[in-house]
């Protein structure tokens, strides 16, 4: 491995150097980082701007700014409970998918004191896989299961980690990486039937994966994913789960959040919400099937170039996802060359000038080094609709300006079948 990040830095060393800004104007700027986080729609800023102009008032007073603020957070809780199917006493608001995540998975622990065991993903986002580790070091025991070569959790190998002590199973969605879909509802399913506690990350699948509540007792949401703000999300939490406060104070959102309300932020995510609905906004269907036929003229494009790899699976995928691997090349150093040219993706694995961190995602499915190292996601939005050929282009061309420079040649026989 330090060979190996010694030859990448050295690469990336000649690329940031060689790189000049172009004081013309760009011609084209392709937004394809969806998945880290939307555009915050102009019809929900004007919504959020006047709850910070005009109804400012703290949800916790009893004057009437303050009953004015309540009254907007319950009005808009009412509206996201209709759009999820559940009760208005269900959604639990948050700073987004992080808090969720930690609430859903300590909630449960600090109530459920006598339950000891956990099991979750080896793919899961950060905020799963810290708390876990964290409760590992508080006596927990958690089992980590694996993934087959497309990122998918297999149900019988859940089903098989369940104990009698088990406290949760916590599987996300869709996952943030390499965007596979997991077997949610069937997981949910086996929980259901041995008592256990079953949570979802639903952040990189809200609204875009359809979800059957029937077998899921928590769901974290994040507002910024689906084009409202950031620093605000929800918890679903089904009745009847036992699951107690991890912060405290005025006791907010049922006892279960306390800290002054984001109205502003609450009122965003419903008016988002609101806007896909209605059809005005979102991604109705007519546009999901053009991002799938750009998502499928891309794909085709890549695989002509020699020695890549799409990672995950292409049929059990969310729509907009792809994360693609250039044999030899570093992907950071891809993601500065495409920003040049208007071209917005985000790398496969965290780099830096000082470390170059492989992805943990890429790392359980198989992935190979030299294919780990030169990997980026492309998450599409509409904007990419007609700029299929722009987009390939330019990857072929920063490509093969990558691997001009790059001590590891690929070689035909070393091809992958993708």
């Amino acid at each position: 491995m330090g060979r190996i990040r010694e030859a990448f830095e050295n690469c990336r060393f000649r690329v940031e150097n060689k790189m000049v800004k172009d004081k013309e104007m760009k011609v084209k700027e392709i937004y394809l980082d969806n998945a880290a986080t939307t555009r915050v729609y102009p019809e929900v800023a004007e919504a959020v701007w006047k709850f910070m102009v005009d109804g400012y008032g703290n949800a916790s007073s009893q004057h009437s700014f303050g009953r004015d603020a309540r009254k907007g957070i319950e009005k808009a809780r009412g509206e996201i409970a209709g759009f999820v199917g559940c009760d208005v006493s269900e959604i639990i608001f948050t700073s987004g998918g992080t808090e969720s995540n930690n609430l859903a998975i300590r909630g449960l622990a600090k109530a459920n004191p006598r339950k000891k065991h956990i099991v979750t993903s080896v793919i899961e986002h950060s905020s799963v896989l810290e708390t876990c580790r964290s409760l590992e070091g508080e006596g927990y025991e958690v089992d980590y299961v694996g993934v087959d070569s497309d990122g998918i959790v297999s149900v019988s190998d859940v089903e098989k980690l369940i104990r009698k002590d088990t406290l949760v199973v916590s599987v996300m969605q869709v996952n943030n990486e390499i965007g596979t879909i997991q077997p949610i509802e069937e997981i949910g399913a086996i929980c259901k039937k041995a008592g256990v506690y079953f949570h979802t990350d639903a952040v990189q699948g809200f609204c875009k994966v359809e979800l059957d509540l029937k077998n899921i007792d928590l769901m974290s949401v994040s507002g910024h994913k689906v084009f409202a703000p950031k620093g605000i999300g929800f918890l679903y939490v089904k009745k009847g789960t036992k699951i107690s406060a991890i912060l405290t104070g005025g006791g907010q959102e049922g006892g279960l959040r306390s800290g002054t309300e984001n109205v502003p932020g609450i009122i965003g995510l419903s008016e988002a919400l609101n806007l896909g609905m209605s059809g005005r906004r979102g991604v109705g269907v007519s546009v999901k099937k053009k991002i799938i036929r750009s998502r499928n003229k891309i794909v085709d494009g890549l695989l002509k170039i020699p020695g890549v790899k799409i990672n995950g699976s292409l049929d059990k995928c969310v729509y907009n996802n792809v994360n693609v691997s250039f044999y030899g090349i570093e992907g950071e150093s891809l993601m500065l060359m495409l920003d040049r040219d208007g071209i917005f993706v985000s790398t496969g694995s965290a780099c830096a000038s000082s470390k170059l961190e492989e992805s943990y995602v890429l790392r359980a499915i198989g992935v190979d080094d030299m294919y780990i190292h030169g990997s980026i996601r492309l998450t599409l939005g509409s904007d990419v609709v007609g700029n299929e050929d722009y987009v390939i282009g330019k990857i072929v061309e920063c490509v093969g300006k990558l691997r001009s420079i790059s001590p590891f040649k690929f070689k035909d026989e070393k091809e992958e079948d993708n």
